[in-house]
């Protein structure tokens, strides 16, 4: 039998309750919506990340571990050489493998290219390099569609529109070759800064009493003062709160038409019916829940629960349930007959999940505390975990543990710790949280010290902007 080939989409930062998996009244994902109502595909509503930033959750998919457990995004900067990767063993099974992205946090400074034959990765020191003069003309003719305009600042520019502009040159070669592939994509646009082309914002305008200029140079404050803003306790107008959302949305019907884009080019080569595809995101965002804004410090639903859609993986199509990524590659590589040791995921032909786990790291948690607070003396820090911090989820409640205090909250309300209210599920769960971090939780590195990036100026100028650096 034919083994099939694999497409994985990741979509930054985009939150599950934005999308039609969560009943939303704005048509943001109608690319979604079709592949998972045709035959074969599959929409699961109960995805939670791994980790709320790019680096920790990025990891756990790509080596189908805990962010704990690999370390990475919690003490390193850099994915421990211990680790295999999906990519790896998929190569050693016969795949040829291709990674496109847009971000420094899933590139060779990294680690998370280990194992991938073929890589793309853009930024304003590579754009040129790696898609070419082709491409970005192609971008400059249709520039009102995918940004601002010309333009090789690659948080300005719609990126999906070059990440497909590869991916189709690749399925090209692809396509002569006998063997199966694995293309990685990941569509780094709904991160902040939401500036979608205006042909995407327009279909949200109708929500906000501004003009779409102003409406953009909100957008623009909320993300170049993003810790102000958060410092300041999120202080927007209501008006101003839901041009960040339709802004926000735009970016996500943006990226969905993308998506669709990048589908059509495996139907045009006739590859599509012999391909799993699996669509999610790495981490969700937050509109206010817990004083944030982005995915900073909290593991709040918002920043946690996000899209998986998928197709052609009948072997999953009955699961019912919670899931996490590590489960979806767990689970594929199985079916596609490469090794699976070592990954921590079940096996969503045979199993189901009591709980989720969602980490995260306290480093880059306690810069972004002590920005807060050094730009705001008076913001208070005392609702956030001081110390690495694990969200073990049920359907009914979420446990927070730390060193530093428990807590649990009742479902939906993320705000009031009931613990004293149900003490007998608070110490069932804590129980439940002991014996995983002695087991499944624990470090497998050799690495004891903290392992640094080196990061370029260009990645370190767009890892700020996006937040993921911290002074």
């Amino acid at each position: 039998m034919e083994r099939p080939n694999i497409v994985w989409i990741t979509v930054e930062s985009t939150r599950a309750d934005h999308t039609f998996l969560g009943d939303y009244d704005r048509e943001t994902t109608p690319t979604l919506e079709r592949v998972a109502n045709v035959q074969g595909g599959r929409g699961f509503e109960n995805c939670f990340s791994h980790g709320i930033w790019t680096l920790a959750s990025s990891a756990s998919i790509l080596t189908g571990t805990y962010p704990s457990h690999h370390g990475t995004g919690m003490i390193h900067d850099v994915l421990p050489e211990d680790f295999e990767t999906a990519p790896e063993r998929l190569r050693e099974a016969g795949y040829r493998t291709g990674l496109i992205a847009p971000h420094g946090q899933v590139s060779p400074i990294s680690g998370l290219d280990r194992g991938f034959e073929d890589f793309a990765y853009l930024n304003s020191e590579t754009i040129l390099e790696t898609a070419g003069w082709k491409t970005l003309a192609k971008y400059a003719l249709n520039f009102h569609r995918h940004g601002p305009g010309f333009t090789t600042d690659t948080q300005r520019i719609g990126t999906g529109f070059i990440i497909n502009d590869i991916a189709k040159r690749w399925l090209r070669s692809y396509e002569r070759r006998d063997d199966p592939f694995f293309l990685y994509t990941f569509y780094g646009d709904p991160h902040h800064v939401y500036y979608p082309p205006k042909k995407d914002l327009k279909k949200f305008a109708d929500a906000f009493d501004m003009s779409i200029a102003e409406a953009r140079q909100v957008s623009l404050r909320h993300s170049n003062d993003l810790h102000e803003n958060i410092a300041n306790g999120c202080d927007f107008t209501d008006d101003q709160w839901r041009a960040i959302e339709a802004l926000y949305d735009g970016e996500l019907a943006y990226t969905d038409e993308r998506i669709r884009g990048l589908l059509s080019s495996l139907a045009e080569r006739d590859m599509l019916e012999n391909t799993i595809v699996v669509i999610t995101a790495d981490h969700g965002e937050a509109f206010g829940e817990d004083g944030m804004l982005a995915h900073m410090v909290t593991t709040n639903d918002a920043v946690c629960n996000v899209p998986l859609v998928t197709y052609g993986f009948d072997g999953i199509s009955d699961y019912e349930g919670m899931v996490q990524h590590a489960d979806v590659m767990t689970t594929l590589l199985d079916h596609v007959g490469a090794r699976t040791e070592g990954f921590q995921g079940i096996d969503m032909r045979e199993q189901s999940r009591e709980y989720t786990i969602t980490q995260r790291g306290w480093d880059r948690a306690r810069k972004n505390i002590e920005r807060f607070t050094e730009l705001n003396p008076a913001f208070d820090d005392s609702p956030y975990h001081h110390a690495d911090l694990t969200a073990l989820r049920t359907p009914e409640f979420k446990y927070l543990a730390s060193e530093d205090r428990t807590e649990l909250y009742e479902l939906p309300d993320e705000n009031t710790d009931v613990s004293g209210t149900y003490p007998e599920e608070r110490d069932r769960l804590d129980g439940i949280h002991t014996r995983w971090m002695e087991t499944a939780g624990q470090p497998d590195y050799a690495d004891t010290e903290p392992r640094k990036a080196e990061y370029s100026d260009a990645m370190k100028r767009q890892l700020a902007d996006l937040g993921y650096l911290v002074d």
